[in-house]
């Protein structure tokens, strides 16, 4: 007897990777599990399935800055306080982080993908679910998307829940309407324009000197790095990367604020013509701005 649960929930997270930098992704989870029926003639109720495995899902990898702990690139030190410096060494375009560890998922492995993070959340699941399980399979897909889309990583440092961590991130499907028809070269030049991008808040930049990163990343910082550095309620996030990687917004990157942000710049290019542009943020949810 199986039990399953399709579209459980939707990890939106940003991972370290030594080729792309920072990536923003999203991946659906699908659930399988069978065992041994319980005094209810039941494997595990669907409600306390929803809750148990989501929320263990999500206090393990949602929202959070996924690290592959066995990459040769990759330097990880724990500080007092809570706080862990993480830092990718990719030559001119290295990648430095000091935040609250909860901001934080360490993967092991050399590289993050589906297989690592499935791996990882199969270990946690079986020392914490129901004994009456004896066999639990995850599926971690992405979206079926056809038309243009994004990785963006950003922070949200006025939100109240984990949005607030400085290196989160989504795949997001972009739309763009002119004068009421779809416009896919347009779309497909966003989806170029934010590949593999982080979002920086203009409020958020600070110079260089004021960030209190790792040993190893002092020497690798110059004007080919941007810094950042804000405190939320989980705390101080500082992080550095590199120019060629990050897109200054003039507000912050909420979702609506990025597809009114979209619509201002589409507006700049096509003149009088009426711009519609719905922005997703991962999967199914986002905002509609028009100009």
């Amino acid at each position: 007897m199986k039990l399953f649960v399709r579209d459980l929930t939707v990890i939106d997270s940003s991972y370290l990777c030594e080729r792309r930098g920072m990536v923003g992704e999203s991946w659906l989870v699908d659930v399988e599990m069978s065992g041994e029926l319980n005094e209810m003639s039941m494997l595990l109720d669907f409600g306390r399935v929803k809750k148990l495995i989501k929320a263990i899902i999500d206090r393990e990898v949602d929202h959070k800055l996924l690290v592959p702990t066995d990459n040769a690139m990759v330097r990880i030190e724990s500080l007092s306080g809570d706080e862990t410096c993480v830092d990718l060494l990719r030559q001119d375009k290295s990648i430095h982080l000091r935040c609250p560890e909860q901001a934080f998922a360490f993967i092991p492995g050399t590289q993050v993908d589906k297989e690592s993070v499935t791996r990882y959340l199969l270990g946690v699941l079986a020392r914490e679910l129901p004994g009456n399980i004896k066999d639990l399979s995850l599926t971690l897909r992405h979206e079926a998307i056809a038309g243009a889309f994004y990785h963006y990583s950003h922070g949200l440092k006025k939100h109240d829940g984990n949005c607030q961590r400085i290196a989160h991130g989504h795949r997001s499907p972009i739309e763009i309407e002119v004068d009421g028809a779809r416009d896919q070269e347009l779309e497909l030049d966003w989806a170029e324009r934010w590949a593999d991008i982080y979002l920086g808040t203009a409020d958020d930049e600070v110079p260089l000197t004021e960030l209190a990163l790792s040993a190893v990343a002092a020497p690798l910082l110059g004007s080919g790095h941007i810094g950042f550095k804000y405190v939320a309620p989980q705390g101080l996030f500082q992080l550095a990367m590199p120019v060629a990687e990050v897109e200054m917004i003039d507000t912050d990157t909420t979702i609506e604020l990025l597809a009114c942000y979209i619509a201002r710049e589409v507006k700049g290019m096509v003149g009088d013509k009426l711009v519609k542009v719905v922005a997703y943020e991962g999967v199914g949810k986002g905002a509609i701005a028009y100009a």
